[in-house]
């Protein structure tokens, strides 16, 4: 990742930016390497927090972070190069524990980082789509998590169904193709729908849910592919500020058939890099776009063309196979 940055730098200070354009670009490029995402993924007991925390991110890099204070108490702290995340414990388990763990949860939504911004970027509630009784995580958006967001509520929460494999009790299931027929897929539909409109209802806060599969770990070592991981890692990342979306993409699970299965809606794992990488241009370049011949440059190091500033994302793309191309398959 380190290397991408260092090939940004080359590109902005070969471009025809003058002196004062490049170093500003430049000192904004520093800020974003160093800038860390903080996810905060949270649910109800037993919805599959750990199981996609694995499925999304190499977590055998992961260190448990120490010294927790009294206000993130019980909520694991999880280091990913420049990523943070933030697993808290599951609701459900008894009225003393859940008051503890939401209490735990609006400190954390409620702490700034040194630059007085909140600390939490987005927060992923993950459902569990196997299950009718879902009171408790409707409790837990709509008392703890919401009234915490400030601005932005929208771009802040984020809703996974995950199971969907098991939501008609394994029924509908191609368990060859990893993904559902379509009877499950209106079934999941229905319940994104249903989701959607309860928690508007009680919070005001329209959210478009993602039902997934994260995967598991068979007893044999053998890992169940996911479904729909690369759309839940795409909105996960366009939620996050521009500068930091990169960042994210550090330590992705390496194990490509986790990122083969989705909706076939649209390309996300595209979607996943045109955001990350644009992200940094566009909190980069912001401002300095107009006269400056950047996208050739672009477009020349990667081996496409691009004769733009406006181009220089599919320049990018077209070929950015020696960063992400092996990743995504």
């Amino acid at each position: 990742m380190r290397k991408m940055y260092e090939n940004f730098a080359q590109i902005i200070n070969e471009s025809t930016m003058n002196e004062s354009e490049k170093q500003k670009a430049l000192k904004k490029l520093l800020v974003s390497q160093d800038a860390k995402p903080n996810v905060l993924i949270t649910g109800a007991t037993g919805c599959g927090k750990s199981s996609t925390i694995n499925a999304l991110f190499n977590t055998e890099v992961a260190k448990v972070g120490t010294g927790s204070t009294p206000e993130t108490m019980q909520i694991a702290k999880y280091e990913l190069g420049n990523l943070t995340l933030w697993d808290s414990p599951g609701l459900g388990d008894g009225v003393e524990e859940d008051k503890m763990h939401s209490k735990g949860i609006i400190d954390l939504l409620t702490k700034k980082d040194n630059n007085g911004n909140l600390l939490i970027d987005v927060v992923l509630v993950i459902l569990d789509g196997s299950s009718r009784d879902m009171g408790t995580s409707y409790e837990l958006i709509n008392n703890v998590i919401a009234p915490c967001l400030g601005e932005g509520k929208s771009h802040r929460l984020l809703i996974g169904i995950n199971q969907a494999d098991v939501a008609m009790k394994g029924r509908y299931w191609d368990s060859e193709n990893h993904k559902p027929e379509s009877e499950l897929e209106e079934f999941l539909k229905e319940k994104e729908k249903s989701v959607h409109d309860r928690i508007l209802d009680g919070t005001g806060i329209s959210i478009q849910p993602i039902s997934y599969s994260a995967g598991y770990m068979e007893t044999n070592g053998t890992q169940e592919p996911a479904y729909n991981l690369s759309k839940l890692l795409f909105y996960i990342i366009d939620n996050i500020p521009a500068e930091k979306r990169l960042n994210v993409m550090e330590n992705l699970n390496t194990n490509q058939t986790m990122w083969q299965s989705d909706d076939g809606l649209e390309d996300y794992r595209n979607n996943v890099i045109e955001s990350s990488i644009g992200g940094i241009f566009d909190s980069v370049i912001e401002g300095a776009k107009n006269g400056i011949e950047i996208g050739g440059k672009i477009g020349g190091f990667f081996g496409s063309v691009g004769e733009t500033v406006g181009e220089f994302i599919g320049a990018i793309i077209g070929g950015i196979g020696g960063f992400f191309g092996g990743l995504f398959g």
